[in-house]
């Protein structure tokens, strides 16, 4: 502890192997991704036993190899065209190195619509509804995947003197005494809370005590309020690529998702006829 504070120290790998090892180790980072398609599949499961899904046990698999995929390469894909285009440019294989990190939310979400409608179009399902069965169960791996932000101490917040505020060392490697290190908002944390559990709360709610809703207003619904939760907990966040119209590239992007929310969600005002 420093001046109060709490000096971050987590070890972003749960098991590390020996030196000579082709990998470093298991980072927490990669368990709660495993852990978040875990959920998703006993979700998934549940909801077709409850008659809460259009999809059948069969298909539970097939569809969560689809999302994976689209979260996995949208995710990746997107951090490079979305934070690093200028990496990309020079070096296009560099997308293919996951183990040097770097995974795009916004990118997600696209490679997660992508990869919906690719399936119900192949099994003529429904696509609104496959979005809000999504939209469910996306705030957990946004939960998780803040908490392994910050056991990573990446994508730390802004310099602040909040009694909670946390010293992430590797924020600043030019200053050789930890003292003089500035304490910074735990940032991740915020987000853990607000796109992860609370959002999760949330859609639970909607999905399990409204008996019957229009296809496609709870993601409308889940859009809008990640969108306003990330735009807002960026102004805590340490900016980690040049701005945007005097906007973070979170917040930027998330403009995008919040209008998209609002036209979805006004379009099922009206009764939608699916095939």
């Amino acid at each position: 502890m420093i001046l109060g504070y709490y000096i971050h120290s987590i070890d972003p790998f749960a098991i590390k192997f020996s030196e000579g090892c082709f990998i470093e180790g298991i980072r927490w980072y990669g368990i709660f991704y495993l852990l978040t398609f875990g959920f998703m599949f006993f979700a998934l499961n549940f909801y077709s036993k409850k008659n809460k899904s259009p999809l059948s046990s069969e298909q539970n698999t097939s569809f969560l190899s689809y999302v994976i995929a689209g979260v996995v390469l949208g995710g990746r894909i997107g951090y490079m065209l979305l934070y690093c285009p200028g990496i990309f440019i020079h070096n296009p294989l560099e997308i293919f190195a996951i183990w040097h990190g770097g995974m795009s939310s916004h990118g997600g979400f696209i490679g997660t619509i992508v990869a919906i409608f690719i399936f119900c179009r192949k099994n003529n399902l429904p696509l609104l509804s496959l979005a809000d069965i999504c939209s469910t169960i996306a705030p957990f791996g946004f939960l998780l995947g803040r908490i392994a932000n910050f056991i990573n101490g990446e994508l730390y917040g802004k310099i602040t003197n909040v009694k909670w505020a946390v010293i992430f060392p590797q924020s600043d490697y030019s200053l050789s005494r930890l003292s003089a290190i500035p304490a910074r908002h735990p940032s991740q944390l915020y987000e853990a809370f607000l796109e992860g559990l609370l959002l999760l709360i949330y859609v639970q709610i909607r999905f399990w005590i409204k008996e019957k809703i229009t296809p496609g207003k709870l993601s409308g619904e889940f859009l809008i309020l990640y969108s306003i939760f990330r735009i807002s907990m960026e102004f805590f966040r340490e900016p980690d690529a040049q701005l945007i119209l005097g906007m973070s590239r979170g917040q930027f992007y998330s403009v995008f998702l919040l209008l998209f929310g609002i036209v979805l969600l006004l379009k099922t005002r009206r009764p939608i006829q699916q095939r």
